[in-house]
């Protein structure tokens, strides 16, 4: 029998599909959390009427137009709150929270529930897991895309085309990933603190050699450092009304 990690006791799983990938200014379309701790997972998901229009390449990537969120959708600000509360449930228990690319998922939530108000923002208040951080940092040299359906190929989950970009089937795939990595790679041998520490680490190394990368290419995108959410800078107002 293999070493007990991390991974073996209850995970949770968080995804969102939204409008687009600017985290500052694009909103919540679906979201799922789900609960793995033996037998069948639990899965909550939402529907939300983001207010603005879902851009066709968005709906391309998920299937959901502005015409459905609109008549089916939840309004964005209950499911912002919502999802916040689920997450905020699974830390009480002592479950860390899968998320593939956190910084994305949790930063956009984060900017959501700012938007909404009257919750200032989202409170990390347990452990994260980050299987992209993770395989970059634990296997660096392979070249490829690093999107999820790539990476759970890699460790042999099977995450079809009509479960991808679909947020319940994204939680799935990243959780059993997160329980292949914790299985083969050094992460597994780290305590859920000590993990917390080491993926932000990774990240910060991985966006340094990012970086230097972009440079080779004349380019000078700056790749934020923090993870697994990334600071809001409230708007400078402007003069006096």
């Amino acid at each position: 029998m293999g070493r007990v990690t991390w991974a073996d006791g209850p995970l949770v799983a968080f995804d969102l599909e939204t409008t687009g990938t600017d985290v500052e200014v694009d909103r919540i379309v679906t979201a799922s959390v789900v609960r793995i701790d033996g037998g069948t997972p639990r899965v909550q998901s939402w529907l939300a009427d983001p207010g603005v229009e879902i851009p066709a390449g968005a709906t391309e990537v998920h299937g959901v137009t502005t015409e459905h969120a609109r008549a089916h959708g939840a309004p964005a600000e209950q499911v912002a709150n919502e999802v916040a509360d689920a997450l905020v449930s699974a830390w009480d228990k002592g479950a860390p929270v899968v998320i593939f690319n956190a910084a994305f998922d949790l930063t956009l939530l984060d900017r959501e529930l700012r938007r909404h108000g009257p919750v200032d923002g989202l409170n990390i208040l347990g452990p994260v897991v980050d299987p992209l951080v993770i395989d970059r940092a634990t296997d660096p040299r392979r070249r490829g895309s690093r999107k999820l359906v790539d990476v759970a190929r890699l460790h042999g989950v099977r995450l079809s085309e009509e479960d991808a970009h679909t947020s319940a089937g994204d939680c799935l795939a990243a959780a059993r990933v997160a329980w292949c990595q914790a299985h083969r790679t050094e992460v597994g041998a780290l305590s859920l603190d000590e993990l917390q520490v080491w993926q932000r680490g990774a990240h910060v190394d991985w966006a340094d050699g990012f970086e230097a990368w972009l440079r080779t290419q004349g380019r000078g995108d700056v790749i934020d450092r923090s993870w697994p959410i990334r600071p809001y800078t409230a708007p400078e107002r402007g003069g006096l009304l």
